[in-house]
């Protein structure tokens, strides 16, 4: 997610949904994730790892980047469904089974992020799998976000 470059550096404002982006000036410039997000008292929702899974349970999408974008959706789906809106996701943890492939596809998963998502980025990390649960699926996403 190569997109994000322009976030604020430094603390801001909470969010409406009580999250607030800290990117202190002494750390390198965040690209695609935020240094840190403070919650505000509020529900801590629990997000299982999503893959690109369709409503049949078969993996969809040719590639890293379709598979990404069905498995935010999923993700999102799950948040909406227990009342959490994207702008409340705090956490995500990115599992992939190519990294390199998921390096130089990040300006195209930073479109799917921006798109379904919007600019605000939370805390993140992508970590290499030699595979997932399911064998065709090439990432997963699993975090928790904070509903106030």
């Amino acid at each position: 997610m190569s997109e994000g470059r322009g976030q604020e550096r430094s603390q801001g404002a909470a969010a409406p949904g009580g999250l607030e982006r800290v990117n202190p000036p002494e750390l390198s410039p965040p690209t695609g994730f935020s240094h840190a997000v403070r919650a505000a008292p509020g529900t801590l929702v629990f997000l299982a790892g999503q893959t690109a899974l369709d409503g049949a349970g078969r993996i969809v999408g040719n590639g890293v980047v379709e598979q990404f974008e069905r498995a935010l959706a999923n993700l999102l789906t799950a948040a909406q469904a227990a009342g959490a809106r994207p702008g409340d996701l705090a956490k995500l943890t990115v599992f992939a089974v190519d990294v390199a492939d998921y390096r130089s596809n990040a300006a195209a998963i930073g479109q799917v992020w921006k798109r379904l998502v919007g600019a605000d980025y939370p805390a993140m990390a992508v970590i290499g799998a030699t595979r997932l649960w399911d064998e065709a699926a090439l990432v997963e996403i699993e975090g928790f976000a904070v509903v106030r």
